[in-house]
């Protein structure tokens, strides 16, 4: 796997690269309940906040596409970032992994989720849980 130090956004979703599946970003895996968490708290902050998410339902996992080069500098204990470069990524309306499915398609999302942004996200939907677990 390679390691890209680029912060090059993704391709724009009205570009040919984005349909044609060329686009640049990275994939931030995370557990189900966590990243639906996320996605809530993502959303409720800004409409916007939140690029295309995909589930898996075989692996239990959400994955975040975020900005090219993202992985290169990734750390969140929980958590995998993955530099796709493209390959085998393709952001149109059929989910690009078979077993998965998109839970906010490309179109309908943000170009990308901020790395930043989804972290603290990711962060607090890990404290929520945290806390509604410590309650049983």
């Amino acid at each position: 796997m390679e390691t890209s130090q680029s912060n090059d956004p993704c391709t724009s979703p009205s570009s040919s690269a984005w349909a044609g599946g060329d686009a640049r970003c990275d994939l931030v895996t995370v557990p189900t309940r966590q990243g639906l968490e996320a996605v809530d708290i993502l959303r409720r902050a800004a409409a916007d906040a939140v690029g295309p998410v995909l589930h898996d339902d075989g692996c239990g996992t959400l994955g975040f596409l975020v900005p090219a080069g993202t992985a290169a500098g990734w750390d969140l204990p929980g958590s995998t970032c993955t530099e796709t470069d493209g390959r085998g990524l393709r952001l149109n309306p059929e989910p690009p992994v078979a077993g998965s499915d998109w839970l906010l398609p490309p179109g309908e999302a943000d170009l990308a989720t901020d790395p930043v942004v989804l972290r603290r996200a990711l962060g607090e939907a890990a404290r929520l849980i945290e806390a509604a677990d410590n309650c049983r």
